[in-house]
Formats: C-alpha cells, sequence, structure tokens
C-alpha cells in the first residue's frame, strides 16, 4: 500500500465512524459531502438492488 491509499483509507475510516455517531438528518449530509464513503456501484431492479460489483446476483434477477 502507497502512502496515497494510507491517507485515503485513514480518511474513508473516520468519515465512517463520524456517520456512526450523529443524527440521521446529519449523516445525509455528512455522507453526500464525502461520498467517498459510499460503496458504489448501487444497481437497481426494481425493488432489489446490490451494492459492488455482483454479476452472479445480477444474472439471476428478472
Amino acid at each position: 500500500m502507497n502512502d496515497s491509499s494510507i491517507v485515503i483509507n485513514t480518511i474513508i475510516k473516520h468519515l465512517l465512524a463520524l456517520v456512526t455517531y450523529i443524527s440521521a438528518d446529519e449523516r445525509a449530509e455528512k455522507v453526500m459531502e464525502n461520498q467517498s464513503v459510499i460503496r458504489q456501484p448501487i444497481v437497481r431492479n426494481g425493488r432489489q438492488a446490490t451494492v459492488g460489483y455482483a454479476p452472479d446476483v445480477w444474472k439471476a434477477w428478472q
């Protein structure tokens, strides 16, 4: 791991800890300000959704 990835991982851990302890209203705002804490992609199919790369799940969707 290089220095920049260590710094990024540290920042993400701090942001995740922060959103754990603030109110729901503040949490949504902080997540939108710091979208790096969201795992992507979020793939939706009607009422179903996956977070991250999940081609096996997507194949089973109808």
